[in-house]
């Protein structure tokens, strides 16, 4: 008839993370389509989680998003504000070239401000390995 309540706790958001404490890692997933407010909200839920270490390392997994809601303006943004140390070691993996050009873009504008530890990344394997040597290495 109306169909079911859906309570919160089962709604699934366009961005969502899980952070890893004993491995010092935050892994952000992405699903369907991601807007500009998902990507803020999302680095407003993670710096405020008590678990969270600005030093941590994080998989950035965008290979579920179908579309999304903001362009190259809106990926500076989100580059000036930044949440994780310059240190932290930041993999990107994605699907398609849309989602390619603005990852590389948020990387670029990371680097002008001095943080080399962001990739962009076709397979999460290749992704993975990469933080992994970056993790090992300090």
């Amino acid at each position: 008839m109306f169909g079911r309540l859906i309570r919160p706790s089962e709604v699934r958001m366009a961005a969502d993370y899980k952070i890893d404490k004993a491995r010092r890692f935050v892994l952000s997933t992405g699903t369907g389509f991601l807007s500009k407010e998902d990507v803020l909200g999302h680095m407003d839920r993670i710096s405020a989680d008590p678990d969270f270490d600005p030093t941590f390392s994080q998989l950035l997994d965008f290979t579920n998003v179908t579309d999304v809601g903001f362009g190259p303006d809106d990926v500076r943004q989100f580059a000036e504000r930044n949440i994780f140390s310059s240190g932290s070691r930041r993999a990107f993996v994605v699907q398609n070239d849309l989602h390619f050009g603005l990852a590389r873009m948020f990387e670029i504008h990371r680097e002008l401000r001095g943080e080399t530890g962001i990739a962009v990344f076709r397979s999460m394997e290749e992704a993975m390995d990469w933080i992994a040597v970056g993790n090992l290495a300090s």
